[in-house]
């Protein structure tokens, strides 16, 4: 169960900037986002995002029961426009990275990005109202990195401790989640670990493919 509550939580890390929800074609009821300015510090960008995300699925929990495809389609409008996908599917490559050709690298981001609204999907269905505490704002200025701590709360369950890797873009000056830490666990190096070896194994394109299957 424990288990559960974290990955029902999961999807909150890999996004910063939420844009305003708008009503999808599915049916799906839209509730008023609050979006932060493009200058917000990372803890502001995750406790806003936070509360966007988890306000929409609360808002839409019976149709979401009855047609559970339209968790898809939150996924798809809340997080993936704002989920640095490539950089962490880069980072997931490690070392296979400048090794593999520019088209099959954007295979695997393609296969990866598919791979992660499934994911997110499963995991977010699980969200039942729980407490999501954040760290209080810290200075940042200076640095592109940044860990925000916060704990998952349940009554009658251990309290969850998580970590939110946070990276700002040269660019945008945005702050976007890349990994989550989950009691110590980093779900990134993890499954760079897994997918390196397979590489290794069995190559890039049989990854990409495999990928591409499981997102289904």
């Amino acid at each position: 169960m424990r288990a559960l509550i974290t990955t029902s939580i999961i999807a909150l890390v890999l996004f910063s900037f939420i844009p305003e929800a708008s009503a999808a074609s599915s049916g799906t009821t839209a509730t008023a986002s609050v979006s932060p300015t493009a200058n917000a510090s990372p803890y502001v960008v995750l406790k806003t995002a936070g509360t966007n995300l988890f306000s929409r699925i609360s808002a839409n929990q019976q149709a979401i029961q009855k047609f559970p495809h339209l968790m898809r389609d939150i996924v798809e409008e809340e997080l993936m426009p704002s989920i640095d996908y490539r950089y962490a599917s880069y980072r997931i490559l490690g070392k296979h990275l400048k090794k593999v050709s520019k088209e099959q690298r954007a295979e695997f981001v393609k296969a990866m990005r598919h791979y992660l609204v499934r994911t997110y999907s499963v995991a977010l269905s699980k969200y039942k109202n729980q407490e999501v505490v954040f760290e209080p704002e810290k200075p940042t200025k200076g640095k592109r990195i940044i860990g925000v701590k916060t704990q998952i709360i349940e009554q009658g369950a251990p309290t969850i401790n998580i970590v939110f890797q946070m990276r700002k873009n040269k660019k945008t000056g945005q702050w976007k989640a890349f990994d989550i830490t989950v009691e110590g666990i980093s779900l990134l190096s993890t499954k760079q670990a897994e997918l390196n070896k397979k590489i290794a194994r069995q190559g890039i394109e049989h990854v990409t493919l495999e990928l591409a299957a499981l997102a289904k």
